[in-house]
């Protein structure tokens, strides 16, 4: 009997030990096919309650602005516009570097100018995909980010696009024999026309290098508004991403709608380079208050900045200057009405402060997600394709020495007695020299970017773009920061895009001077705000959805950034000005309608069924909330958090 328990216990640890070898084994093999679907990532959303019904509450968080739903996209040309001829005047080759934002303006202004000089456009190197770079050797600087066949298509109408320079111009290139140009952003018609034309036809070619983020003025005289049509034509139609960003950044989106749900897509906008430009270095604490002065120091030096070094940061965003933290954009969040469960797109390849600054908002939307969140590490890494190792990093360790090697070492050394050798050095650890920018107590210079921090820069090109996909595809979109006209920014990049794509989406455009002084007001009673200051809030960004937001927009940007506010130029409308005059409406609508074309007949059409379809639905959300109770109204994904209770209770109200 004892010896059957024996074998009995030994077979079952047998059978234990397979299992658990075999679960080692499966865990190991399939870490990196691990799918970060939807379902994995919103578990806490997968409740019987959260039914798909769009009734009056959920539109009042995700539903179309009304008074914006005539505006079109009709970047179509509206008068005599020839097509470009094969008898051009030479070839214009560019190089371009800055960040995604700025490369994607700058290919659009290469566009417009290669049409007003009547020359063929080469397709453009970008520096920071070049293959000195370390990207993989699959791609040319160009094709690692944009289509190339698409973009030569969708313009060939407008502008004549080839791959590469002609033999023998190519080799005149190699040995500088044509005239280089460094234009601004701001740079004029004139001097287009009277300073790099005559050297494009005598030479037939000419190079630009652009840094700047452009290379010609945003407003344009009103008989040029068909090259404002072409600025929209390239950047909203012609610059398509290479297929496999573009499969991506759909699965994500995908992803981000499982079972149903909205989301809406956030960009910080804590850049290093926009906080040093704008003077924002002590709302952060140590080590991020010196890189940001760093780096504004190398400004003024540059001459980019004209300010002092030191300046009031706090005054600065009293002004509306500097960048709403998350914390901030979560109690707006909240005072607007959308619920803890709200599914958050973090966007944005850099986050200045890191996972630090963002621990308030995820306190208060726990389902805030990047990229990270929703691929796996195999997808993300075929998007960047095969690279070749780089040399080892400078900061890793010195491997330990064998016990071998150092008695052979003690053997070759010099004549006894020999002093004892000192004890070793505390250990670099990598995050202290990456992480923690550890150069800053060691030099005064920033340090030269190795490779690896080059092959960085290029792959955040690829994470902007599967960002800027699923910020121009989301519900809403909130940005924490946009440059006001100051330059391009990946913010202004994607309000820009979703005005011109569907004007009605519900983007917010906050004014940050006038909610600054709202958050002075409550800063004691951040988290439970007394109800008039929600109102306010509410009543604020509700109107930046609209008109009036809008009209702020194109006053601040579009004379800095075409593409932020590409209306009236680039849209057209389904309602005639005169019709709104007349209407009674408000004059801030009147003066957003008031340089819109009339749409063609078979749109104005199309939008009629539209419209019908939705009275009609909205007639039927209507009678199915007639029978329901006040309780059973505010259901589900139109439930409003409970900031209306904390509000009712709150003792300075």
């Amino acid at each position: 009997m004892k010896s059957k328990i024996k074998w009995a216990a030994l077979g079952g640890l047998v059978l234990s030990f397979t299992s658990l070898l075999v679960h080692l084994f499966l865990a190991r093999t399939s870490a990196d096919l691990v799918q970060y679907t939807a379902i994995t990532v919103f578990t806490e959303d997968l409740t019987p309650t959260l039914a798909i019904r769009k009734g009056p509450g959920f539109r009042k968080l995700w539903g179309n602005v009304k008074s914006l739903e005539p505006l079109h996209p009709y970047p179509n040309p509206r008068s005599t516009y020839p097509v470009a001829v094969e008898q051009n005047n030479g070839f214009i080759y560019a190089k371009i570097s800055g960040s995604f934002e700025k490369i994607r303006n700058s290919i659009v202004d290469l566009v417009a100018i290669s049409r007003l000089l009547n020359a063929a456009l080469v397709i453009p190197e970008i520096q920071e995909s070049a293959r000195s770079k370390g990207i993989s050797s699959k791609f040319k600087s160009f094709s690692y980010l944009f289509n190339e066949d698409q973009f030569i298509a969708a313009l060939a109408n407008d502008v004549t696009i080839v791959k590469s320079l002609p033999p023998i111009l190519r080799e005149a290139r190699r040995r500088k024999e044509y005239q280089i140009f460094k234009p601004k952003s701001s740079a004029s018609l004139k001097f287009y026309t009277s300073e790099v034309l005559p050297r494009l036809k005598k030479a037939k070619v000419i190079g630009l290098i652009l840094t700047d983020g452009g290379c010609l003025q945003s407003v344009l005289p009103p008989s040029m508004a068909e090259y404002q049509r072409l600025r929209c034509r390239a950047s909203f139609h012609a610059l398509q991403f290479r297929p496999e960003i573009e499969a991506l950044g759909k699965l994500m989106v995908e992803r981000l709608r499982a079972s149903g749900q909205p989301y809406l897509a956030y960009h910080p906008g804590l850049k290093r380079d926009a906080l040093a430009y704008h003077g924002c270095a002590e709302i952060f604490q140590d080590v991020h208050t010196e890189l940001i002065q760093y780096r504004r120091a190398q400004m003024i030096k540059q001459g980019i900045i004209s300010e002092e070094l030191s300046v009031d940061s706090h005054a600065r965003k009293r002004n509306g200057s500097c960048p709403l933290m998350p914390e901030e954009v979560g109690l707006l969040l909240r005072a607007m009405g959308y619920p803890p469960r709200t599914r958050i797109y973090l966007a944005g390849s850099e986050t200045f402060g890191g996972q630090r600054v963002m621990i308030p908002l995820r306190a208060m939307y726990t389902n805030l997600v990047d990229r990270t969140s929703l691929c796996s590490k195999q997808e993300l890494a075929n998007l960047v394709g095969p690279e070749t190792p780089l040399t080892l990093d400078p900061y890793q360790l010195i491997p330990v020495k064998s016990a071998n090697q150092l008695k052979e070492e003690w053997d070759k050394a010099g004549p006894r007695p020999r002093p004892l050798p000192p004890p070793p050095d505390r250990p670099i650890y990598r995050h202290e020299k990456e992480g923690w920018y550890g150069w800053i107590a060691e030099k005064d210079m920033e340090p030269e970017p190795s490779p690896n921090d080059q092959r960085e820069q290029a792959h955040r090109l690829l994470w902007d773009a599967l960002d800027y996909i699923v910020s121009v595809d989301a519900e809403v979109f909130f940005p924490g920061f946009d440059n006001d006209g100051s330059g391009p920014d990946f913010a202004s990049l994607v309000m820009g895009h979703r005005l011109y794509e569907m004007a009605s989406a519900r983007t917010f455009r906050p004014n940050r001077k006038y909610l600054a002084e709202l958050f002075n007001n409550t800063v004691d009673h951040l988290y439970y705000p007394p109800r008039n200051w929600t109102v306010s809030v509410r009543e604020h960004l509700n109107k930046s959805l609209a008109e009036e937001g809008l009209l702020q927009e194109s006053n601040l940007s579009k004379t800095m950034f075409f593409l932020s506010h590409p209306i009236p130029e680039c849209s057209c409308s389904t309602v005639k000005a005169t019709d709104i005059v007349h209407s009674g409406k408000n004059n801030n609508l009147h003066l957003l309608f008031e340089g819109q074309d009339e749409c063609p007949k078979w749109m104005r059409q199309l939008r009629t069924q539209e419209t019908n379809a939705d009275e009609v639905d909205s007639q039927e959300d209507e009678t199915d909330l007639d029978g329901q109770s006040e309780s059973e109204r505010y259901n589900g994904t139109d439930a409003i958090p409970s900031l209306e209770q904390d509000e009712e209770m709150d003792p300075d109200d």
